[in-house]
């Protein structure tokens, strides 16, 4: 199996519904995409299609949530690795997400670090317990906004909270599988992503997003 297999490969929008459609960046079944990686792990170049396809879209959507337009090389980076270390691989399908991210998340301050640029999202601060779950309506509007609209709102929240965020709803990830990625607890990855969840609620309570100041149209950007 090779990176340029895998670059060949197009991302689809998520899994068939029975009605014959497709639903917008659905998250794969942790059931089935742990038996897809077994398969993949042992050599099976179209369980590995078949992973790419279902990770590679949310994969993307973190990257570039973190450093921008440079995803598209960042995650093919992130690829990379993960096909060159697949075969230490072990766990279920959420664990899988996890450790995807956590290698894209590497590449991707990587990147930055080599082009001097600080990272849109940061690592958490610590954060009191807030046992209050994250309003489940703010995450639905997001999955339901265009990437461009959803990143706009995410980057303009706090950087605690925008990478708590982008774990748990653009990955799908678990509070402790979040929590591993960042290298922090999970009761303050749970408080983060509550906090930024909530605070897009109200944006989108508000009416349409606006840009932040020089993203693109934004008032005073080039071309707005």
């Amino acid at each position: 199996m090779t990176v340029p297999a895998v670059a060949a490969l197009h991302p689809v929008a998520g899994p068939a519904r029975a009605d014959g459609g497709t639903r917008r960046r659905t998250r794969p079944d942790d059931g089935w995409l742990g038996r897809t990686v077994v398969r993949a792990r042992s050599g099976d170049e179209a369980a590995f299609c078949d992973v790419y396809r279902a990770v590679q879209p949310m994969l993307l959507r973190y990257v570039r949530g973190i450093v921008g337009d440079d995803a598209d090389d960042v995650a093919s980076e992130a690829w990379h690795d993960i096909v060159r270390d697949l075969a230490t691989f072990r766990g279920d399908g959420d664990a899988f997400r996890g450790w995807a991210a956590t290698i894209a998340r590497h590449r991707a301050l990587d990147h930055l670090r080599r082009a001097g640029k600080r990272p849109r999202t940061t690592a958490l601060d610590a954060v009191p317990a807030e046992p209050a779950p994250a309003p489940d309506s703010a995450g639905v509007a997001l999955e339901n906004l265009s990437t461009a609209d959803a990143l706009a709102l995410v980057a303009g929240l706090p950087p605690d909270q925008a990478g708590a965020v982008l774990l748990r709803v653009v990955i799908g990830l678990s509070g402790p599988a979040a929590a591993a990625v960042l290298g922090k607890r999970p009761g303050a990855v749970r408080t983060a992503a509550h906090r930024g969840l909530r605070r897009l609620a109200e944006q989108l309570a508000q009416g349409p997003a606006v840009p932040p100041p020089g993203a693109p149209g934004a008032p005073g950007a080039p071309g707005a």
